[in-house]
């Protein structure tokens, strides 16, 4: 029996290492991957593996083309290559438009935006040589509304977004599905900066009254990788009602 596989951007923590955790706890043969952590993601997989799971370590930057190309040959090598690609990387920027550098511009669109232009780019060509695969994209609720001082994060995300629907149209046909998920405050290190008194402030303004959690990102990601195979092109909030 085929064993599924699947590539986890950003594995080394908040919603990617619950991603691998949760996937690799059903069966898939996980890539993990992250550019600078590389111990915490060490962890990851020996957490996996201590569960009886099965994975491969793929570290770099997926925001550097090159850097993509030799991690998708270590994928074809190892499996063919991959079932569901899952393109969760990236970083924030808080602050006003005007105090950012052009080497933040850089960092955050490479980061979040042409990381997953690269990895879907590379993943397209077994997907359709097979005529099925799932390409899910981690974005965000600023994607859909912007958010204030996080204008090129939003910017990104929004680009994430309009990918998502471009080539869900353009993939249709061989059935393959990308679908996003716009998450909204998740409890992750991302939101670690806020105090705890921020952290209730923001909480009172989400309908549901909570932060959501990395596995509940989990369990919905995979969801989307094993059923509806009629879904896609679509941005799907996952933000308690924020927005």
């Amino acid at each position: 029996m085929h064993q599924k596989t699947v590539l986890i951007t950003g594995a080394s923590r908040g919603i990617g290492a619950a991603c691998a955790l949760t996937f690799a706890g059903c069966g898939y043969h996980v890539f993990l991957n992250c550019n600078k952590s590389l111990e915490t993601l060490r962890q990851v997989s020996q957490q996996i593996r201590m569960q009886g799971g099965s994975c491969e370590l793929v570290a770099g930057d997926v925001g550097n083309p090159d850097i993509v190309e030799e991690i998708f040959q270590k994928i074809s090598t190892s499996r063919g290559g991959l079932d569901v690609l899952i393109n969760n990387a990236g970083v924030s920027y808080v602050g006003l438009l005007t105090d950012m550098s052009n080497a933040d511009w850089e960092r955050i669109l490479n980061s979040n935006l042409s990381s997953t232009f690269y990895c879907s780019r590379a993943a397209v060509p077994y997907m359709v040589s097979q005529k099925c695969g799932k390409i899910i994209n981690i974005s965000s609720m600023w994607g859909r509304v912007g958010a204030s001082c996080e204008a090129a994060y939003s910017a990104t995300k929004a680009g994430i977004n309009g990918l998502t629907m471009a080539l869900a149209k353009e993939l249709a046909p061989s059935n393959i599905q990308v679908n996003a998920v716009a998450c909204g405050v998740i409890d992750t290190t991302m939101n670690a900066q806020f105090s705890e008194e921020e952290r209730q402030a923001l909480a009172d303004e989400i309908p549901a009254g909570r932060f959501g959690t990395p596995e509940e990102v989990a369990a919905f990601v995979l969801d989307l990788a094993e059923n509806h195979s009629y879904l896609t092109g679509q941005v799907i909030g996952f933000d308690g009602g924020f927005i």
